[in-house]
């Protein structure tokens, strides 16, 4: 269900956890244009290599990003939750250089890039909070290009299980380490460079080690310490309390 109220107060409270807003700008950000759609699971939203004039912000559900190549192999990048801005980097690059998907049945809003490009040069403090982001979301990716390249799988899955609950948790979304689940094991075996067999494998050791518990769509973390050790998890990079 999408949530009530102005659709963008959503992205509103997510930015001010870090920039200090007036209510001017506050105001301006509920005031944006926007057109909302409501998609079922595994849709497309935007593609990639297409110019894109708006910038899609996540009001309910889950979202990915992904890559393809030329055999129909698909690499996941992200996954976006409610109050995500996940294409806000096309204000600076219009052409985007990957595809973006429902993961779950998803309500996302699009924001024209004109409007948000006059917010920003209306109010320092709206550009700060845009660069932020682009920022933060890079720094996100550095992390993900570590586990892809450096980690195991049991590592690769304790820690995208430790990011995605204090992402939900940021986002009043999860709490007391219990957290909505609703990837599949090939979304997650997409994410994490594995195949879907060794995938099923980890997940099944790794309950079996009382880590954590995954059923009827919902993961609740068992020992957040030992699966925190076993990613050798820094939350740094999130950048949640700054």
């Amino acid at each position: 269900m999408a949530p009530s109220g102005n659709p963008l107060g959503i992205v509103a409270r997510r930015l001010a956890r870090a920039v200090s807003f007036t209510a001017v700008d506050q105001g301006a950000i509920e005031r944006l244009p926007v057109v909302t759609r409501i998609l079922e699971a595994s849709r497309d939203i935007i593609y990639e290599d297409n110019s894109s004039a708006h910038c899609c912000v996540i009001l309910d559900g889950w979202t990915c990003c992904y890559q393809l190549l030329a055999n129909g192999r698909r690499q996941i990048l992200s996954f976006h939750v409610p109050g995500d801005l996940p294409d806000l980097q096309s204000l600076y690059l219009p052409s985007p250089d990957f595809g973006m998907a429902t993961v779950t049945r998803a309500s996302v809003a699009f924001v024209p890039h004109t409007h948000l490009r006059r917010l920003a040069q209306q109010s320092p403090a709206m550009a700060q909070a845009f660069w932020r982001e682009v920022v933060v979301t890079a720094a996100t990716h550095r992390a993900w290009i570590t586990s892809l390249g450096r980690r195991d799988a049991r590592q690769k899955v304790a820690h995208l299980f430790c990011e995605l609950y204090l992402r939900l948790e940021a986002a009043s979304l999860a709490g007391d380490h219990i957290m909505p689940m609703p990837l599949r094991q090939n979304d997650l075996a997409d994410a994490l460079g594995l195949t879907s067999v060794h995938m099923n494998r980890v997940l099944r050791n790794m309950r079996t080690e009382g880590l954590f518990d995954l059923r009827s769509r919902r993961l609740k973390i068992r020992d957040w310490a030992a699966l925190a050790s076993a990613a050798e998890f820094n939350p740094q990079y999130l950048h949640l309390g700054n």
